[in-house]
């Protein structure tokens, strides 16, 4: 336990208090088991360390940080680990990198289930199931997704201007009011096209001229190691899944074609359909469809996007189509958010919200045609600073996180 104190308390000296994300008061810290998931580069390890040193003493025995990829842990077991921990007074267990660990689930519902007075918080790939066959964690944990920096989180984290998230109805009941609160304080258009090209993971903080090799380190990765663990993607696919990728960052998402995606990918139909699945659990593509309700496993998608804008421009071999960035960025942060995206109907406008709000995303001249005569409808448009009616800013549906 020494060893693993020592690394603790490394581990928290280090760390960064500037910017702590509002995700951290979201998070139900005292439940018996917590279980934060979300894509490699978000920031999951930053912010259960920020949680610990800000509410544990420096010196406080009565809780501890460990990742479970390090080399302790060969030696080691979890269980053993826990079952140190609570002889000398532990209450409160914090485990990054749970899925590096194999057969974790097993051990963390032993563990839950046999230390009562333990309070387990987990961090992992967003490819991790609460039910992955070696144990059914379902009824125990109450899992978070942690998604990457919206556009609000971004500028207080790169230019420290702090402003408050809104709701999507107030939003939209009352743009005009508050895009003119932000615009009290800053130029909202002045740093979006920095945020929409390398401004979603936090590690822009470590200097923006490498983050597009940190950005492929994250693809890689997902791909190499996540997809192949945990989905049995095949180790000589993954280029043609790398590849997938790369055709989807040319592409317009209106023009979702498998046969056209299969044939440039050389990956049969129903290939295609299940790496598009498992690259969406992978948070690195975006499905949409016009009814979620009913949608089967392997359907085809009514429309298609990279994760977030940052992955579009990384992989894009020319400037990325500014409508595709556009609808990247509002299907990101909605979804993000944690509002329902469905496809409107290409006569009916871009995007469907949480079953009743249709919005059409557009530039600063788009008009309401799309959507007429339809009960809450809005146009998103880019670079515009101010409502009007129902024409809100783009970059304003960058600050419900």
């Amino acid at each position: 336990m020494d060893k693993l104190f020592e690394r603790h308390d490394a581990y928290l000296e280090e760390v960064s208090m500037n910017y702590i994300r509002d995700i951290i008061n979201d998070i139900d810290w005292n439940l018996r088991l917590v279980v934060i998931k979300g894509p490699k580069g978000v920031g999951k390890s930053t912010l259960m360390q920020q949680y610990i040193k800000k509410n544990y003493d420096k010196n406080d025995r009565h809780v501890l940080y460990c990742s479970a990829d390090t080399s302790y842990f060969t030696t080691h077991s979890l269980i053993e680990v826990a079952e140190q921990f609570v002889k000398i007074g532990g209450r409160h267990l914090f485990i990054d990198e749970i899925h590096k660990y194999k057969g974790w689930s097993r051990e963390i519902k032993e563990m839950y289930d046999l230390y009562k007075g333990l309070r387990i918080v987990v961090s992992g790939s967003s490819l991790i199931q609460l039910n992955d066959g070696q144990a059914d964690l379902s009824r125990r944990a109450i899992e978070y997704n942690m998604p990457g920096l919206s556009y609000r989180e971004y500028l207080r984290m790169d230019s420290d201007i702090a402003l408050e998230p809104v709701s999507l109805d107030t939003l939209l009941e009352n743009a005009n009011e508050y895009c003119s609160y932000v615009r009290e304080k800053c130029h909202p258009l002045e740093h979006f096209s920095d945020y929409l090209q390398k401004g979603y993971y936090p590690f822009f903080l470590e200097g923006k001229s490498v983050y597009y090799s940190r950005l492929e380190g994250v693809i890689n990765y997902t791909i190499d190691v996540e997809l192949t663990k945990y989905r049995n993607l095949e180790v000589g696919n993954t280029r043609s899944v790398k590849a997938l990728l790369q055709v989807i960052s040319q592409m317009t998402p209106y023009e979702v074609d498998i046969a056209k995606l299969s044939r440039a990918t050389a990956i049969s139909r129903p290939s295609t359909l299940k790496y598009l699945r498992n690259l969406e659990e992978g948070c690195l593509v975006r499905r949409l469809f016009t009814d979620l309700a009913t949608v089967s496993d392997l359907q085809k998608p009514d429309k298609l996007y990279l994760d977030n804008t940052n992955l579009l421009y990384a992989l894009s071999k020319d400037k990325p189509e500014i409508g595709t960035v556009r609808e990247t960025f509002f299907a990101n942060q909605l979804a993000s958010a944690g509002c329902r995206l469905e496809y409107a109907g290409y006569k009916s406008g871009d995007f469907k919200i949480n079953g009743s709000i249709i919005v059409e995303v557009g530039g600063p001249d788009k008009g309401f045609s799309q959507v007429a005569g339809q009960d809450r409808a809005y146009v998103a448009a880019d670079e515009i600073e101010s409502a009007v009616f129902k024409k809100i800013p783009l970059w304003a549906f960058g600050f419900l996180y």
